[in-house]
Formats: structure tokens, sequence, C-alpha cells
């Protein structure tokens, strides 16, 4: 027949399953560990690859994809509001420096100006 397994085995000698844990606990270890998700969807038609669809999918917690590497929400300036303040500010600083190239440039040509004026006028 089959063999019953001892270890779930309560002291009366009846086999019962694993513990159920709830909800919250499967949440908790999911997130705590991460779980990875892998697949590939290719569509083809007569050998001719159409569409192929490649899935990643990581789900843990956000100290778990911290210690994994994953950061990418901190840079992204549509989900982070820091990300999007050092954006702007990168981006004040490029424009301030345009700014002053384009004043000097023009000072250096108004100067031109002014000394041939003065040299046609001897």
């Amino acid at each position: 027949m089959t063999d019953l397994d001892h270890r779930y085995a309560d002291p009366d000698g009846l086999a019962y399953g694993p513990a159920a844990g709830s909800l919250a606990d499967l949440l908790e270890r999911v997130l705590d560990k991460g779980v990875v998700i892998a697949g590939d969807i290719k569509i083809d038609l007569l050998d001719i690859e159409l569409l192929t669809i490649r899935l990643r999918l990581f789900i843990a917690s956000v100290d778990t994809a911290k210690k994994a590497g994953i950061d990418w929400w901190e840079t992204d300036p549509a989900l982070s509001s820091r990300a999007a303040r050092d954006s702007l500010a990168d981006e004040n600083a490029r424009l301030r420096a345009r700014l002053d190239a384009l004043e000097s440039a023009l000072e250096g040509d108004s100067a031109d100006a002014v000394e041939e004026t003065s040299g046609a006028a001897r």
C-alpha cells in the first residue's frame, strides 16, 4: 500500500498534513526571501518568428530587493520625488552652464565689435 510520512503524526498515531500557515505568513516569507518568476512567450507562424516576449518577475520586499542590488525606483523621476528633484537640479545646472557660455560668447562678440568700431574711427 502506501507509506505514511510519520514526521507529521500526532501522538495517537494519526497522520495529518503539514501545518497550514496563514496567508500573512506566506506573504511574509515570500517578501523576506523573494521569488523569481521567469518565462518566455514565442509566437511563430510557418517557422517565422512573429513575436517574442520575455518575462522576468521578481517579487520581494524593498529591503530584499536592495540586498539583491535592485533599486531602480530610487532613481526613476516618475517614482521618486527625490529623483525628480535631483533630475531638475541637474537640468538647472546644465541650463545655467549653457547660459553662461552664451553670455560669455556674446560679450566676446560685443568686445570684438567695439574694437572694430574704434579701429575704423581712427
